[in-house]
């Protein structure tokens, strides 16, 4: 491991080709209340964990209206408000909320761009960089949904367009509207059921975005390959998580999420971690 803790030895990719992010970024959904709904339990700490992202190189930052609602985003713009020029802030529309832990997709175009011009007003930008569907809904064509954004790209409110949780035919549905730069799906070392995209955006130049990245779930007891790799590299299994999804594509943008800055700095700590052949094959091998 490297002795600076820094996101930026995690490398760059550029988003859409013109857009340079840092590959380790953060994902601001857990600084929201219980079931991603109200307010933090602590709201210092929660933009103490967006500050000190910041300073340790961050500069890619993801949310959605949907997370409190609007409450990150709300806590995003008072921690990092006015942003440093290089960090981007990607935010998503189209899953709407009626209650603490309950998510309905909602693609209606005319919704997706109020829900736009409401986030660029929570963000206090004038336009936002990466636009994602949340999730495709069923009840509305996938042109509808993505020609709405189509619509604000053109007007100058939104950079670039991207997608999350779908399979390679819907991305290829959607990218007969617009030009698709990023695919967010669940992924990890112990769920790798994206494999097929992740592979086609690899293929395509698309930034894939892995949500839920730390899922380790029975790999981390003793004795197991993430506990013996980890006392190698000195480093903790979590660690280990982020840095194999760091080596698997060079498309891969993991965006850990957590409420303490304490554990920030672990994820961060993960940068530094360089597997070798051998350690990624062997913890590629254990699920």
């Amino acid at each position: 491991m490297t002795s600076t803790l820094s996101a930026s030895t995690s490398g760059s990719f550029e988003i859409g080709g013109d857009l340079a992010v840092t590959r380790l970024g953060y994902g601001a959904m857990q600084i929201t209340g219980s079931g991603i709904w109200g307010e933090p339990r602590d709201r210092d700490e929660a933009i103490r964990v967006l500050r000190r992202a910041v300073e340790l190189g961050v500069t890619f930052i993801d949310t959605a209206d949907s997370y409190g609602p609007n409450v990150s985003e709300e806590l995003i713009r008072e921690a990092l408000h006015p942003y440093a020029d290089d960090v981007v802030v990607a935010t998503k529309a189209g899953l709407t909320r009626t209650g603490p832990g309950e998510w309905i997709p909602v693609g209606r175009p005319a919704y997706l761009k109020q829900q736009v011009e409401l986030s660029l007003r929570r963000l206090g930008l004038d336009r936002i960089d990466l636009i994602q569907l949340h999730r495709i809904d069923p009840e509305v064509p996938v042109a509808d949904q993505v020609g709405a954004f189509k619509e604000l790209q053109d007007q100058g409110k939104v950079r670039h367009i991207g997608l999350s949780e779908v399979t390679v035919d819907e991305l290829k549905e959607a990218q007969k509207t617009a030009e698709i730069v990023s695919v967010q799906n669940l992924y990890n070392l112990a769920d790798r059921s994206a494999e097929a995209l992740l592979d086609h955006a690899e293929a395509q130049g698309i930034a894939f975005i892995p949500w839920f990245p730390l899922a380790t779930g029975g790999l981390v007891k003793d004795g197991g390959p993430l506990a013996e790799i980890a006392r190698e590299q000195g480093a903790t299994p979590s660690q280990l998580a982020l840095a194999w999804l760091l080596k698997r594509s060079p498309v891969v943008l993991p965006i850990p999420g957590t409420s303490t800055v304490s554990h920030l700095e672990d994820n961060i700590g993960a940068a530094g971690i360089e597997l070798t052949d051998e350690q990624f094959r062997a913890l590629s091998d254990a699920v």
